[in-house]
């Protein structure tokens, strides 16, 4: 065989075939990269995981949101638990009368209002014709109309509205009903998440600390002290502002002669204040509509009362509690309440002051503060006050001689200033 038919009848090895084929010439390399199915399939993984976390955290929100009430609810109880564990009780058996005693009165307090809204409803089913009887005569004296009772209860059963009303009330119920037990399971979550935080409190520190190394374990530990701090700070702020509400509106009803003032007051204060967003509307609706059975017009008065008090509350009362309570400014105060509102509803404007006097307490100790010089641009008006007053004590005491610090301070002396001020303290 010839060495050319040799050569071309052989078949090259594989190991002998070279990938660095040259290409022609303006022909672009069409082949795949190798790492851009790696890419791809962990693209598609990344997103599947991020869609896998987003249905968990929808299907979780209520359980989490649920989980964070009862973690502020048991440090607002863990200074009462602190206290009787510290005389030698069981911290379980404390944190068991906490709860029954905060149980105790919750339902003494419902029963009370049940009963009188009960006996409230009666009387104005039975009084309901004269109060109809009133309306129409008002009516026809006023409008120069001619209704009568009779005429206008037929019209009233046989209105499309009512019936609809109706009709949609009765295909409600299981909804209605299913919300009422849905509340009550949140509320049996809440109160037993409560009751583990609380009765595990050091234990529970002691487990988180363990994971964490000993610098980071202080920090831990001091935070967890500041939110107890604030939290009960917050409890009191809305317990006086409850106090102050419940005074103000008894004093009203009294006055008005509305029955069941007492009770009422108790409702309006505590309603109000630890039911957030809608505690101001569902605390208003029950005196007036209970002055509303004594006189009409009583509901319109307690109604306006309802409304400036509350004004006043948001605007002047509730800022300078809060501030002085939970050592927070009044605009960080309503703020923080605004933007709870926003991201969690209701519960974030619950927890929100708490939650913010907390962060800004921590991480107060890691800013760094520095002494600011005596300017007039920093002292403001006071500075020029501080000057006026220096010159009128000394006219008034022209007689006496003055002191070098008063000499200074009348020519506007800053450092003067801050001295004197500094004495007078």
């Amino acid at each position: 065989m010839s060495p050319r038919c040799a050569t071309l009848g052989s078949v090259p090895e594989p190991d002998e075939i070279s990938n660095d084929v040259p290409r022609p010439e303006g022909r672009p390399d069409t082949r795949m990269p190798p790492w851009l199915p790696r890419a791809m399939v962990l693209a598609l993984a990344l997103v599947a995981c991020f869609q896998l976390a987003t249905w968990g955290f929808h299907q979780l929100i209520t359980l989490l949101l649920n989980v964070l009430i009862a973690f502020f609810l048991a440090l607002a109880v863990e200074p009462a638990v602190d206290w009787m564990a510290a005389r030698g009780m069981r911290r379980g058996l404390a944190t068991g009368l906490v709860f029954l005693s905060i149980l105790v009165a919750a339902a003494g307090f419902f029963a009370l209002l049940g009963s009188m809204l009960a006996g409230q409803i009666t009387t104005m089913v039975e009084e309901f014709p004269q109060y109809l009887d009133s309306l129409i005569s008002w009516t026809n004296n006023t409008l120069h109309t001619h209704l009568s009772r009779v005429e206008v209860q037929n019209n009233l059963l046989k209105s499309d509205w009512l019936q609809k009303y109706v009709q949609d009330s009765a295909n409600n119920v299981l909804a209605v009903s299913a919300t009422v037990l849905g509340s009550l399971f949140n509320l049996l979550t809440v109160a037993l998440f409560s009751f583990y935080f609380a009765a595990d409190g050091p234990r529970l520190r002691r487990a988180l600390c363990s994971v964490l190394p000993p610098h980071r374990q202080a920090e831990v530990l001091r935070a967890w002290e500041i939110a107890v701090a604030k939290t009960g700070g917050y409890l009191y702020s809305r317990g006086l502002m409850a106090l102050i509400s419940g005074v103000a509106h008894y004093v009203l009803l009294e006055v008005l002669g509305v029955p069941y003032a007492p009770a009422l007051a108790i409702w309006v204060g505590l309603v109000s204040q630890f039911i957030p967003t809608i505690g101001t509307y569902l605390a208003g609706a029950l005196p007036i509509l209970i002055a509303f059975t004594v006189n009409p017009w009583y509901a319109v008065w307690v109604f306006g009362f309802v409304v400036i008090y509350q004004q006043f509350e948001n605007y002047l009362l509730q800022p300078r509690i809060t501030a002085r309570t939970v050592d927070i400014h009044p605009a960080v105060a309503f703020g923080s309440v605004v933007a709870g509102t926003a991201l969690m509803g209701a519960v974030g404007a619950l927890i929100a002051i708490p939650a913010t006097a907390t962060l800004q307490a921590f991480l107060g100790a890691y800013v760094k503060r520095y002494e600011v010089t005596d300017d007039l641009r920093v002292l403001g008006r006071r500075g020029r006050g501080a000057r006026a007053l220096a010159r009128v004590r000394r006219t008034l005491r022209a007689d006496q001689p003055s002191s070098p610090l008063e000499d200074r301070e009348a020519d506007g002396d800053p450092a003067a200033q801050g001295e004197g001020q500094g004495a007078v303290r």
